[in-house]
């Protein structure tokens, strides 16, 4: 876990306590949380809507292509034709009551689903059948995996695959830390799928498009293939159950009842995975999955248990989304964890405005929220995403929330309209409070409004965002890479005066000064030898003024670093002589002996680790290479099988735009993470390409 759970519940009435614990039980069995997660293009969004059609929460199945599905109904899901964020809805099969969290595939927007997934009971993995693409559900099962949080796959488009069977489940099967449990072996695959056999039951179905599968004789060409699968779901399931070894060594058939409930047990902990098969688009395989659901997916009761938490106590919930709707202001998506919430409740200091269930967008008013619930809150104006929620101002407990990623692309930003340039902080407030995955800053150095995010897809939502809820259409461009510039030989004795006369008192400063080059990393450094008050010490600050404002603007156009700067001597009138005219005196002493210091330009180096899948890293070496990168090392990705993280130093400049093509060598899945490390000269023919740019500009 991300941190550790701590929490004081006390009590003089245990009975009564036990008489809570039994009826927050007796309510949480009858209730599932599941988030459908998988790469962008796996079809989660139509497996949503086959969930809500099958069990009649919805009359008709929308389609993401006509932008009429449940979820994805913001501006900009329907632009792009996938989901950016995440939907919640509801729907009840089987006496369960399931709350579905509808996460984006976009790698680009993993942050919004890991934030989701801490929250849920269990997790639908939506896989593409083709074992090419096996490597785009790494990341979550990773996550998945860390986070100790039960998941099952399912194979979607099967209908529509090339590969057998076999090659897409060994693919699956070597990202996953936990073991993979075919739950159901196809009859027939990819364009002559026609059914599956249930591994518990070793019944045979076919499929109907939009309807249930009918039970069929098992297929004699398929009865030995059956029985090798059927033997390796026992096998692994009997790797936690020692009671099922023992019948399986002695060959007696364990009752299908001991397999299902080693199958809930086992799924519960997060040991297995258990993998199912179909086609979301004609409902193929839908009704078996819900019925697995019922039966193996584990109550909230106890994923509050995996996050130790007691039953009974002050409620406790967690904030999993951020909304801000036009109409009804903050809202916040939130997992009650323990206990009961009344609406108006006093939620961490704020008044709670309405509780809601969610169908996509639409709301539907609650009175009374209850352990296991997933619902929205309204006006809870200072929780965040990741937030523990308690009826007290300060919660006693903090439960773990998903971490931070490290943002890889950036872009510079400036409204189209200069008037809106009051409004863009808050905006931009709110947007990050919706997508913690983005961040901002103004640059202290090129002054520029900077939105990092984790690639361009990312960060054109958030500005189609800024641009269609909050009325500020942006501009953008590459933000300037903070070039400093540097000297590498010392200048001696150099004369600055500076003499004005306007009538009156006029203005007079005399300097002479050393500069010299400091070694990388040291600053600036001031200094002064004056003898016998040529220079009086009241006008020295402003010698030191001067000089630092020169050193703002270099010979080259950029701020100078790694300079020591001595006075030796001067003059000054009795009259004229002032603080502001040795200012400028200093001024001109410092523009006129920067120039015959050879000056040299500086560029940012980060420290960058790279993780790529392993199969991916010779090329991931090469594109370090290309990009002046200094690779210092790679070994395996810890606790990520199959993975390397490349150690390298490389320009800032050369980073602004690794990571689409990391993302393209390597299916998407690679990322990394940095942080600034120091200066280094810029080679000369890079050098003069950026003179010559800066001069152009």
């Amino acid at each position: 876990m991300a941190s550790k759970v701590t929490s004081k519940v006390t009590s003089d009435r245990p009975s009564k306590d036990r008489q809570t614990a039994q009826k927050t039980a007796q309510r949480t069995e009858s209730s599932r949380n599941i988030a459908i997660v998988g790469p962008y293009g796996s079809g989660k969004t139509t497996l949503l809507e086959s969930l809500l059609s099958v069990t009649g929460a919805i009359s008709r199945k929308g389609e993401v292509a006509k932008g009429n599905t449940v979820g994805d109904s913001a501006p900009e899901a329907q632009n792009r034709h996938m989901t950016v964020e995440i939907n919640a809805a509801y729907a009840e099969y089987g006496g369960i009551c399931f709350n579905f969290l509808d996460c984006p595939g976009s790698v680009e927007l993993l942050q919004e689903t890991t934030n989701a997934l801490v929250g849920v009971d269990a997790a639908i993995v939506v896989c593409d059948p083709d074992p090419g693409r096996a490597l785009t559900v790494a990341p979550l099962l990773q996550f998945l995996d860390t986070w100790e949080i039960p998941h099952i796959i399912w194979i979607n488009k099967a209908d529509k695959a090339n590969n057998s069977f076999r090659d897409v489940l060994d693919a699956l099967k070597s990202l996953s830390t936990r073991p993979l449990v075919p739950h159901q072996y196809p009859i027939g695959y990819g364009a002559d799928l026609i059914g599956f056999i249930d591994l518990v039951t070793e019944q045979a179905y076919h499929y109907h498009i939009d309807a249930p599968a009918d039970p069929v004789e098992l297929p004699l060409a398929l009865a030995a293939a059956e029985k090798a699968a059927r033997s390796e779901m026992l096998e692994t399931l009997a790797d936690f159950d020692d009671h099922l070894l023992e019948e399986l060594i002695e060959e007696i058939e364990p009752p299908q009842e001991e397999i299902v409930k080693d199958l809930k047990m086992e799924l519960g902990a997060d040991l297995v995975v258990p993998v199912f098969i179909g086609a979301a688009e004609a409902d193929y395989g839908v009704r078996p999955l819900l019925d697995a659901l019922v039966r193996e997916a584990p109550e909230p009761a106890l994923s509050a248990k995996h996050r130790k938490l007691q039953q009974v106590g002050e409620p406790v919930a967690q904030v999993l989304k951020t909304y801000y709707t036009p109409q009804g202001g903050k809202l916040s998506l939130v997992r009650l964890w323990r206990g009961t919430l009344q609406e108006n409740d006093t939620i961490n200091g704020d008044r709670a405005g309405g509780f809601y269930r969610l169908m996509g967008h639409t709301q539907t008013r609650l009175q009374t929220a209850h352990a296991g619930d997933i619902f929205a809150i309204s006006r809870l104006e200072h929780a965040k995403t990741g937030d523990t929620l308690m009826l007290s101002d300060s919660p006693s407990i903090e439960l773990p929330a998903a971490e931070a990623l490290d943002p890889m692309y950036a872009l510079a930003i400036a409204p189209e309209n200069r008037s809106d340039e009051v409004k863009l902080s808050g905006a931009l407030t709110k947007l990050l409070e919706e997508d913690p995955g983005l961040h901002w800053e103004q640059h202290g150095d090129t002054h520029e409004v900077i939105l990092w995010g984790q690639g361009d897809v990312h960060l054109q939502i958030a500005l189609e965002r800024l641009g269609s809820k909050y009325h500020l259409p942006m501009g953008t461009h590459m933000p300037q890479v903070p070039y400093k510039e540097t000297i590498r030989r010392s200048a001696s004795a150099v004369h600055g005066k500076y003499k004005h006369q306007s009538g009156g008192h006029g203005q007079f400063g005399d300097v002479y000064i050393d500069i010299q080059p400091l070694p990388r990393g040291e600053g600036f450094n001031f200094q002064q030898k004056i003898v016998g008050g040529v220079v009086p010490k009241q006008y020295i600050p402003g010698v030191e003024m001067g000089v630092r404002e020169a050193l703002d603007h270099g010979p080259l156009g950029f701020p100078v670093v790694d300079v020591a700067v001595t006075l030796t001597n001067g003059t000054y009138h009795s009259v004229d002589s002032s603080e502001q005219a040795f200012k400028q005196a200093a001024r001109i002493a410092m523009q006129s002996g920067m120039s015959d210091c050879e000056p040299a330009l500086l560029e940012p180096i980060a420290d960058i680790e790279i993780s790529v899948p392993s199969s991916f890293t010779s090329n991931v070496l090469r594109l370090i290479s290309s990009r002046r990168g200094q690779i210092l090392g790679y070994a395996g990705k810890e606790n990520w099988a199959g993975w390397d993280t490349i150690s390298s130093q490389l320009a800032i400049s050369e980073m602004q735009t690794l990571i689409l093509e990391l993302r393209s060598l390597t299916l998407g899945v690679g990322f990394f993470s940095w942080q600034y490390a120091h200066l280094a000269p810029v080679p000369d023919k890079i050098t003069s390409q950026i003179l010559a740019r800066t001069t152009v500009e």
